[in-house]
């Protein structure tokens, strides 16, 4: 089968980078055009490299990257993948979907529109129906956004829970890798050796778009959830990886080994359709105490496609009537790039693909 030709906005940014890596040799996508700012036009890739842990192709490195020209992408390519700032993403995604293409997106821009999902496929693909709703846009046009960083490696184990016990409250402190910033991230004066118990709107970002996501989809709208949610988010000295620590309230009152066990067993419809970056288990739940670390768990996940992709679960605990854990998830793989791909992925089986 012929693959859909793609473009990659905002490839010379650390998300735009990891679309790049991801849809190397993908089943179904491949790269036709890289774009940017003015600023980079004409460079190669390979003069803009960001990403230290992957070797691109040969060919992928030796491709030049034009100025965002909304004409050329929808005239050249089947749909976009957009790792563009969020300040900038609005009008050129928005422009690209009245065009007619569809567009799957980082940014935080169109998030909480009434008729855009925030996706993640094993929480809430029946969201992804509301594009058929995005009357604005041309014929075949629409906006798939995947949610903040932090909220997608929380809201994958949440939704298991919540489906099998009921959440009441969830209160979610964060510990944010650098990366999380964009590149360079942050000064290393500011963040070696320290802590910044601030990020600015991720609080916001994560109460909001959490409820939203874990809602019900009813009558061609999206009813948000009820339970009570509470972040505290913090940047570390950490490269990637977003560690968070999780205290929660249920409406029913598992065992510790009721938790784990549906955790352990959770599967969705992208492991049921086996999308290529899907990870074949979504959560993975560490028995060690001192479980999970960044530098052990960041890239959980099989098969090799879908490193990165899983989130990993540990020191399940319980005092009273409150439930604790910690959870890590790759911020940039699967609370970024990854995240938009196996959206498109869910699109591509669902036939809303042209």
């Amino acid at each position: 089968m012929k693959k859909m030709d793609v473009a990659v906005l905002g490839a010379t940014g650390m998300i735009g980078q990891r679309f790049i890596q991801l849809l190397e040799d993908h089943p179904y996508f491949k790269v036709k055009g890289l774009y940017a700012s003015e600023r980079s036009e004409g460079k190669r890739l390979e003069d803009v490299l960001k990403l230290k842990d992957h070797i691109f192709e040969s060919d992928t490195v030796k491709m030049v990257i034009d100025q965002i020209n909304t004409k050329k992408i929808v005239d050249e390519c089947d749909l976009a993948f957009s790792g563009l700032p969020s300040d900038i993403a609005k009008e050129y995604e928005s422009s690209l979907a009245s065009a007619g293409l569809p567009v799957f997106s980082n940014a935080a821009s169109h998030r909480m529109r009434p008729d855009v999902p925030i996706l993640i496929p094993e929480v809430n693909a029946s969201h992804l129906d509301i594009v058929k709703t995005q009357r604005t846009y041309g014929d075949g046009g629409y906006i798939v956004t995947n949610p903040n960083c932090s909220a997608t490696g929380l809201a994958i184990p949440m939704k298991a829970i919540d489906d099998a016990f009921g959440l009441d409250t969830v209160i979610a402190t964060t510990y944010q890798a650098v990366s999380g910033a964009g590149y360079p991230g942050v000064p290393s004066l500011d963040i070696l050796g320290n802590v910044i118990p601030f990020i600015k709107n991720e609080e916001e970002k994560m109460e909001e778009e959490m409820l939203k996501m874990l809602g019900k989809f009813e009558n061609g709208a999206i009813k948000s959830a009820d339970f009570n949610i509470l972040a505290n988010c913090a940047r570390v000295p950490v490269i990637d990886g977003h560690l968070e620590s999780v205290t929660m309230t249920l409406r029913k009152d598992p065992t510790i080994e009721d938790l784990r066990k549906c955790l352990a067993s959770f599967r969705a419809e992208p492991q049921r359709l086996e999308l290529p970056i899907a990870p074949r288990i979504p959560i993975i739940v560490r028995p060690e105490e001192n479980r999970p670390q960044p530098l052990i768990d960041l890239n959980a996940g099989e098969p090799e496609k879908a490193k990165g992709m899983a989130v990993t679960v540990g020191r399940l605990r319980m005092k009273g009537r409150f439930y604790k854990m910690f959870l890590l998830s790759h911020n940039t793989i699967r609370g970024g790039a990854g995240g938009s791909v196996l959206n498109a992925e869910l699109a591509y089986a669902r036939r809303l693909l042209k």
